[in-house]
């Protein structure tokens, strides 16, 4: 770092400074004026958001930006959007300069791209084939990579694998278009129409599914696509959802096949996880004792691991402690099953119902807050669930004071969370103060006045006869 820092020693300085500006993460950027006032405690995404051009980031200078920003959208065109004060050019891969009037009343593709992020590396070829398909047929369209690579090497090479134009190395713009556009994720491909207006902020997911046919990228065509997929929707099934030519099987326990049409019927979790990942390890005991108790009551369900593993023995050493089925290491169903899904993290956890149709790409979150309850994780079902835990909350306070806690504690709906009072985990229901980040069973809340906050045989609200309490939620009968 080019700047100044308090000692490292000087903790007491340090614990000050983060009870004074009430730090709750990191990174956390203070700005201070030359007197010492504090000009912004969000300095983190200022910098990020216009970077040296915020400067000197009193209250006007983000304002005049934010301005124009406004105003650059409203009277937005192509050579607003990629030329600058010394470029009026974008380059092909073999180093000619195109005139940016050159791509006027054209539709464009802003590729916002790293060669060295596997995504971007892994959706490149898929673009390539739908420009050159594009191209064929003569359409009006043209691709500008606005690579994010630092290396020149690299961006070499990555252009040169493209058939389409780029901004230079390093160009100054690529900055301010990543802000401009407010680019979150790669690979992104953000289409500019004809006119020079913004049409599509990324269209790299629908060029993934729909290939050609998400061409021209306008409103209407992605409503008459939205349109097709519910359709597809409509009438999925497991066997169009698990099979792909030949690959109509899952395997068991013994490596053994089972076909794909032995679970037609039932409601299938489809679970995308991998070893290496810490929540998923953490996340497979609870849905392994959901597994256990939903398949207890004779119900007609069956779960498949999806892996994310780097290798044969991960995926073994991983599948040894499930209970249940899995696609083979390496399958190429899973590529196409977590595009289908729009897996963008795991662990994740997709419901099938027995008639083949999607229930819901949510049943982690379900099963991690409700447990075997929340089969057959059904909308109706959560309704259901939703009206228990209202009833179980009638007549307790919405507000309470604690001896643990130096502020008024709030009831409050959320999601898992470990209790203060106890350390134990807590679901649904708890009574929180969210300056501090600090909560409580309900139980432990509310049996402070008998001084039971311990123990956990006496009930979690004496007030209310008939209810019984288990960890973070309270049960009636």
């Amino acid at each position: 770092m080019p700047w100044l820092a308090v000692p490292f020693s000087d903790s007491e300085t340090r614990d000050k400074l983060d009870e004074l500006f009430k730090v709750m993460g990191i990174p956390h950027l203070v700005i201070l004026d030359e007197n010492g006032k504090v000009l912004s405690d969000g300095g983190v995404e200022i910098i990020r958001e216009y970077g040296v051009e915020g400067y000197p980031f009193t209250v006007e200078r983000i304002k005049e930006m934010k301005e124009q920003e406004e105003r650059a959208k409203r009277e937005q065109s192509l050579r607003s959007v990629l030329t600058s004060h010394s470029r009026d050019f974008v380059i092909s891969s073999d180093g000619r300069k195109i005139s940016v009037s050159d791509l006027e009343g054209k539709t464009i593709g802003l590729y916002f791209s790293m060669s060295s992020y596997k995504a971007s590396a892994e959706f490149t070829p898929r673009l390539v084939e739908v420009y050159e398909k594009l191209k064929g047929k003569g359409e009006s369209f043209e691709i500008v990579l606005i690579s994010l690579d630092d290396e020149e090497e690299s961006f070499k090479r990555d252009l040169g694998s493209m058939p389409w134009l780029a901004l230079p190395f390093k160009d100054k713009s690529r900055e301010k278009l990543a802000r401009y556009f407010e680019l979150s994720t790669l690979p992104t491909l953000v289409i500019i129409g004809p006119d020079g207006k913004t049409l599509h902020s990324n269209v790299a997911e629908a060029i993934e599914e729909h290939g050609v046919g998400a061409f021209p990228f306008t409103p209407e065509k992605f409503a008459e696509l939205a349109e097709i997929q519910r359709a597809k929707e409509e009438s999925q099934t497991l066997e169009l959802v698990l099979v792909s030519g030949d690959l109509d099987f899952v395997v068991g326990k013994n490596g053994g096949k089972v076909p794909v049409s032995d679970l037609v019927g039932k409601t299938i979790l489809l679970y995308f996880s991998a070893h290496w990942c810490p929540p998923c390890r953490a996340f497979l005991p609870k849905l392994i004792e959901a597994y256990k108790k939903i398949k207890e009551r004779n119900e007609s369900l069956e779960v498949v691991f999806i892996s994310s593993d780097r290798d044969q023995t991960s995926f073994d050493e991983f599948f040894k402690g499930m209970p249940w089925l899995a696609l083979p290491f390496g399958d190429a169903r899973k590529a196409s099953l977590s595009r289908k899904f729009k897996v963008s993290g795991i662990p994740m956890l997709v419901a099938i119902g027995p008639s083949g149709r999607t229930i819901t790409k949510e049943a982690k979150d379900m099963i991690a807050v409700h447990g075997a309850e929340a089969y057959p994780f059904t909308e109706e079902r959560m309704k259901e669930i939703d009206g228990q835990y209202n009833e179980m909350a009638k007549g307790w306070p919405e507000n309470v004071k604690h001896a643990l806690h130096e502020h008024e504690l709030v009831l409050d709906r959320c999601g898992v969370y470990s209790c203060d009072g106890c350390d134990e985990e807590g679901r649904v229901w708890a009574f929180s103060c969210d300056e501090c980040d600090f909560c409580l069973h309900p139980n432990c809340a509310l049996g402070e006045d008998k001084g039971t906050k311990d123990d956990k045989s006496e009930e979690q609200n004496p007030s209310k006869e008939g209810w019984r309490c288990d960890g973070g939620l309270c049960y009636k009968g």
